[in-house]
């Protein structure tokens, strides 16, 4: 009769006593089941984690790659915000600059000027922060929104465009006031005082300053801001040595605290002509020049007329 069970014999070595155990066949037929299933799973797991091993690699590798085009996009991004927000510095200054030719040339209530929208020099909100903001929200969102802003910058490029064909025009026409019309500066040096009120540097009360007081070094060049005639030439109350000049238009500009003149009365000047040397004359604390420009007998802020950023 055929047993139902299995003998196991061990020699644990060449003196040793041989070892017997028995298992019955249905434990041995389950422990083989057992050990082939786990194997099995073992093999199973082992080529799916080999799998995702490799599938998470390629994809570091992906990461990797699309991380260094978002970088190269962004610096691309920053480099043309920087270019944009140059151009719009410019339009600003232009802008400054087209303002005071309108007030020079009297075409500040003109119609097309009423008309231009004088907010060129406001932010567009094209600065590196918005534009990373974009890249993060997507590149669709920040092309329309690259699209835009550089419409509205078209839009003021050309608007100040025609503006100044019109300034042009008027320019061709007024050659004369154009040259009597003081637009720069009389000497180089710093503005330590400007139009308006302020503190008094001798009584400490509140006065009204009609004009701006430019530091510079005794001796310094002053110039004529524009052509005109030389109406008054000497010493004035709390001016000291003091050069008045008639531009026509009734426009009038004076020059005051000089150490020496170089014109008369009489004289007629040219703009950027040499006319006294920067002096401390007068009511004055130390080396400078008091310069106003009066329009019909009213003074007016030189800041207005110096074309000169």
């Amino acid at each position: 009769m055929q047993k139902d069970e299995f003998t196991v014999v061990i020699f644990p070595g060449a003196k040793g006593s041989p070892k017997k155990f028995h298992l019955s066949k249905t434990f041995a037929k389950l422990a083989f089941a057992i050990t082939g299933v786990l194997i099995l799973a073992f093999l199973g797991s082992s080529v799916y984690f080999v799998k995702r091993y490799l599938k998470l690699q390629g994809n570091e590798i992906e990461l990797a790659k699309i991380q260094k085009e978002s970088n190269i996009r962004k610096i691309q991004v920053e480099k043309f915000s920087h270019q944009v927000k140059n151009f719009e510095t410019e339009m600003a200054r232009l802008e400054r600059f087209e303002k005071k030719l309108r007030v020079i040339t009297a075409l500040e209530k003109s119609p097309k000027s009423v008309e231009k929208n004088w907010g060129v020099g406001g932010p567009y909100d094209l600065g590196t922060s918005s534009f990373k903001t974009a890249i993060d929200r997507g590149a669709a969102s920040m092309i329309e929104r690259l699209s835009n802003d550089l419409d509205h910058l078209d839009k003021q490029a050309k608007i100040q465009s025609i503006s100044f064909q019109e300034l042009d025009n008027f320019f061709k026409n007024q050659k004369s006031l154009l040259s009597s019309t003081p637009s720069i500066w009389p000497t180089h040096g710093w503005v330590t005082s400007g139009f308006g009120f302020r503190k008094s540097p001798f009584t400490g009360l509140r006065e009204k300053h009609e004009g701006w007081d430019i530091a510079a070094r005794s001796g310094s060049p002053v110039i004529a801001t524009a052509d005109g005639e030389v109406v008054v030439e000497g010493r004035e109350y709390g001016y000291g040595n003091m050069i008045e000049i008639n531009h026509g238009y009734g426009v009038v500009t004076r020059y005051g605290h000089n150490s020496k003149h170089l014109v008369k009365v009489g004289d007629h000047v040219k703009r950027g002509q040499m006319i006294a040397l920067v002096g401390s004359t007068g009511r004055s604390t130390g080396p400078h020049l008091h310069y106003e420009v009066l329009l019909h007998g009213i003074p007016v802020s030189p800041k207005n007329y110096i074309l000169e950023d």
